[in-house]
């Protein structure tokens, strides 16, 4: 029984999870069985012991792996393993005992508020199809924290312009609904009178689409999110996803309540949010630092 295909069967199929993480699932386990064949003469998978993942780890490490990538290795073991407990293939898990290396939390990096405003409030897009539908995608990644795929997907039936709510699927199939500000509401009736204008006919479309009428994709969204993120930060990084860190960032220096940040970003447990709470305290150690006579 070939039991790398009905685990990533099972990962699809029942955990639902995204084609992104089963295919680096699969290229974890092939690593794995790679190292098993090369060093302990065609191991079997199910023929694994503690010793044996332990003796994989201390190569990566030579290997100048980080720790947070091993560690995300081991969860790929981890849920292997589970899932071979489960089918009956083996009886004595060998992770069991195996724990995760140390690694230093690195805070997500955000866009600083004054330069999201500047962004939105001074810099001039054009007044044309692309024009606002650039603007328009950077205003709701900032201001809803979606994801960029959920961006993607986004259909004109999902936003609710009146009750000023966009529906979005995330991962897992899960759906869930997001308010947004009622500045916005102009912005999405500008975008869609261009939209509208430049490619009639459309019945049910996609929301945003490319400058020749099709869905949009991955790397176009990059691209537009990256170029006009330039304009106002130094930051490293100008990714789609930093526009959801700040999203989140921005709510909690303002007050928001964690769990209702952790609803609106879909994450399914609170300690996915809770890292954005690191940057909130740093920016608390700040005021402290020059507010207080002693510090």
């Amino acid at each position: 029984m070939n039991y790398k295909e009905s685990f990533l069967g099972y990962l699809q199929h029942e955990k639902r999870n995204s084609s992104n993480t089963v295919q680096s699932y699969s290229t974890d386990l092939d690593q794995f069985t790679r190292y098993c064949r090369s060093v302990h003469k065609n191991l079997n998978l199910n023929e694994v012991d503690v010793k044996v993942v332990r003796g994989w780890v201390v190569q990566l490490m030579k290997e100048g792996l980080a720790p947070r990538s091993v560690n995300r290795k081991l969860t790929t073991l981890k849920t292997f393993y589970q899932f071979l407990i489960r089918e009956g293939a083996i009886t004595k898990n060998p992770m069991n005992g195996i724990l995760g290396l140390k690694q230093k939390t690195k805070l997500p990096e955000f866009v600083e508020q004054e330069h999201m405003d500047q962004l939105l409030d001074q810099y001039d897009f054009g007044e044309d199809f692309s024009g606002t539908r650039n603007r328009l995608l950077i205003e709701i990644l900032y201001v809803t924290g979606i994801r960029r795929e959920e961006l993607i997907g986004m259909r004109d039936h999902d936003i609710d312009i009146d009750g000023m709510t966009i529906k979005v699927l995330g991962k897992r199939n899960k759906e869930r609904m997001i308010p947004f500000i009622k500045e916005m509401k102009p912005n999405i009736e500008k975008y869609l009178k261009y939209r509208n204008e430049s490619f009639p006919g459309l019945v049910d479309s996609y929301f945003f689409l490319s400058d020749k009428g099709k869905k949009m994709y991955g790397k176009l969204v990059y691209r537009i999110v990256k170029k006009h993120l330039e304009f106002v930060t130094t930051i490293e990084k100008k990714s789609p996803h930093i526009l959801r860190h700040t999203f989140a960032t921005h709510l909690l220096n303002n007050g928001a309540d964690l769990n209702a940040v952790k609803e609106l970003l879909g994450h399914a447990n609170l300690s996915a949010t809770q890292i954005y709470t690191h940057n909130t305290f740093e920016k608390l150690k700040q005021v402290y630092k020059l507010a207080h006579p002693r510090a």
